[in-house]
């Protein structure tokens, strides 16, 4: 059985408007450690890749994994009829035809209930690329999503170019042509230095490949699917602790020795705090980067090895940008002959695309 609260039903509905256009039809794969949905668009040039982690729910409970198959134009229709927000609850049973949407305000004097009818969408398993890039670009979703736009207006295909100059984005139409270059400063090097790169590698575990075409291109790329990164040293600090408390209850309970038992229990105390205050730490430094982004101060940082130059359609990364409802802050990440990475950062996880390049001039 799988049922899954998120404290406002504005999430899902900022995430079904950002890929609805790209794909129509598309399972929701759920297991304990959250949602995730992976699919193409029809010409297999476009990848999107959704998840949500299980703790960014405030109720989450998954007995054993279930695919939820949904026509995402049906789904946002139903996710109109909930105010941004409502607390907004997913439930089905397993091997269940229907998905069960509860909406209720947080003051508990309304709730309305519907059913979704699911379907049984025949879908491979995809894969994640897993790719050393050449170049990161980490810059304001608003400064990105004004540039894809501004450029659509002009052609059809936008260069995006990764130097020591900055990141340029060039784009050639019949009538008009233009280009924009963004130089890195040094107060936006501080800001998104660790931005994102704790997410990397969250996807599943196995050997799964994707093909992502190639624009005019006949011949699929394949790339392999991202490793899971697993954290380590959690079992060792749980041991530690354990061992800590077994001597301290040991201790006798003398004048001078209750200091030292007092002691010994503030350090131990605070260890647990530690070991989830990484967790802790990211949450607020991506916070902090989509405040700062919001009030302006957002700036570029640019991460590279070598030189990039790619192309790509604006109509796609016109979509992509979309997503700037869900995060303040977005990342490129470009290598030659490889198929672009954009990725939305956002408090309950992340939403990535993957976009194939174009090869030869339009």
């Amino acid at each position: 059985m799988l049922e899954a609260t998120l404290n406002e039903a504005a999430t899902l509905k900022r995430l079904l408007d950002a890929v609805k256009e790209l794909v129509q039809d598309a399972n929701f794969e759920c297991n304990e450690g959250g949602i995730n949905l992976q699919a193409m668009d029809n010409s297999h040039v476009a990848l999107v890749a959704v998840k949500l982690h299980a703790d960014g729910f405030a109720l989450y409970r998954c007995d054993r994994p279930i695919p939820l198959g949904v026509n995402l134009g049906s789904l946002t229709k139903v996710l109109k009829c909930a105010k941004d927000d409502d607390k907004c609850t997913l439930k089905a049973n397993d091997d269940a035809d229907v998905l069960s949407l509860k909406y209720e305000a947080h003051r508990g004097d309304r709730i309305a209930e519907y059913d979704m009818k699911l379907m049984d969408i025949d879908a491979d398993t995809l894969g994640i690329p897993d790719t050393d890039y050449d170049a990161r670009v980490t810059m304001t979703a608003a400064e990105f999503t004004r540039i894809v736009r501004d450029l659509s207006s002009l052609g059809e295909s936008v260069r995006i170019e990764v130097s020591k100059e900055g990141v340029r984005f060039a784009s050639d139409g019949e009538a008009a042509q233009g280009n924009i270059l963004l130089k890195q400063t040094d107060a936006a090097r501080e800001r998104y230095e660790n931005y994102g790169k704790d997410d990397e590698g969250d996807d599943d575990d196995d050997d799964d490949v994707v093909e992502v075409k190639q624009e005019d291109d006949e011949k699929p790329k394949k790339v392999k699917k991202e490793k899971v990164k697993k954290e380590e040293g959690v079992e060792d600090e749980d041991e530690e602790m354990a061992s800590g408390d077994d001597e301290a209850e040991f201790k006798a309970k003398s004048e001078d020795e209750e200091e030292e038992v007092s002691e010994s229990e503030k350090k131990k105390r605070k260890r647990p705090a530690a070991s989830s205050s990484n967790s802790k730490a990211k949450k607020k430094a991506k916070k902090a980067v989509d405040d700062s982004a919001e009030g302006g101060g957002g700036g570029v940082h640019i991460e590279m090895t070598q030189h990039v130059s790619l192309t790509f359609s604006l109509k796609y990364l016109v979509n992509f940008s979309k997503s700037a409802s869900l995060s303040d802050t977005v990342q490129l990440m470009l290598k030659n002959e490889v198929p672009l990475l954009v990725s939305y950062t956002f408090g309950q996880g992340y939403i990535r695309y993957y976009l194939a390049p174009k090869i030869g001039d339009d």
